[in-house]
């Protein structure tokens, strides 16, 4: 099946939406829809190795997310722990460098210093860079980088005149990674929801219907084989027939 899918994106990014109207129409507990919706996310970092893809972003936890029950939120920053703690020896085996994106603040000091270990342990890997998007959004990095910016033009270090948009980029918490190719979202919503949106710009957008327990190898396929259907102008006319 590999054989059949020819352009690959290089990086695909995904919003796993759909966990807890997974668990609540099988009558179970939210918190027991992101128990399943974690082991989906083991498996497509698995897949998306096999197809060849350098970069997978996930959006894990929005920075809205807070606001959410506390049980539910304490759950989720349990799984996130749990999952770094179980798959990093993964990641080292299988060089995979590992990267989170997103706001240190509030996120538990415990938590922090597993991210921290992943990141250093697995930072001299070469081979596909995992990312997970946690306590992030998307307008928050941009004012975050813009306050960067003017810090550094107040001091005297930067002229705005000169900034252009590849100069910005590097403000952003996803400095150093090329923009995504392929984004995908789960659950049949249509929407970014905060997500990635500078870097969004030009990529191909697919909407499945599944929710993210449900979405495996089989439907990463079908993202992979829509993108191959699309053709990416960047603001151009395409090529001539």
């Amino acid at each position: 099946m590999k054989r059949e899918i020819n352009n690959i994106p290089g990086h695909v990014a995904i919003i796993m939406d759909g966990n807890g109207r997974w668990a609540v129409e099988k009558g179970l507990s939210r918190v027991f829809g992101h128990h399943e919706g974690t082991k989906r996310v083991k498996e497509i970092v698995k897949y998306a190795g096999e197809f060849g893809v350098k970069v997978l972003t996930l959006f894990a936890f929005s920075s809205e997310n807070w606001s959410r029950p506390k049980h539910e939120v304490s759950v989720l920053l349990h799984y996130f722990q749990d999952f770094l703690r179980k798959e990093l020896p993964g990641m080292v085996k299988s060089n995979i460098r590992f990267r989170v994106i997103g706001r240190e603040k509030p996120i538990p000091e415990r938590i922090l210093k597993r991210i921290r270990e992943a990141e250093r342990k697995t930072e001299k890997n070469t081979g596909m860079t995992f990312v997970l998007a946690v306590n992030y959004g998307s307008r928050q990095e941009i004012v975050d980088a813009a306050r960067q910016i003017c810090s550094r033009a107040c001091r005297g270090e930067l002229d705005p005149a000169g900034l252009d948009e590849a100069e910005f980029s590097k403000y952003l918490y996803t400095a150093g990674l090329p923009d995504p190719d392929l984004v995908i979202r789960t659950s049949g919503e249509i929407r970014l929801s905060n997500f990635l949106l500078w870097q969004l710009s030009y990529a191909e957008m697919y909407f499945p219907g599944v929710l993210w327990p449900d979405f495996g190898r089989k439907e990463f396929e079908e993202a992979l084989k829509e993108y191959q259907k699309r053709q990416r102008r960047f603001g151009n006319i395409g090529p001539k027939k």
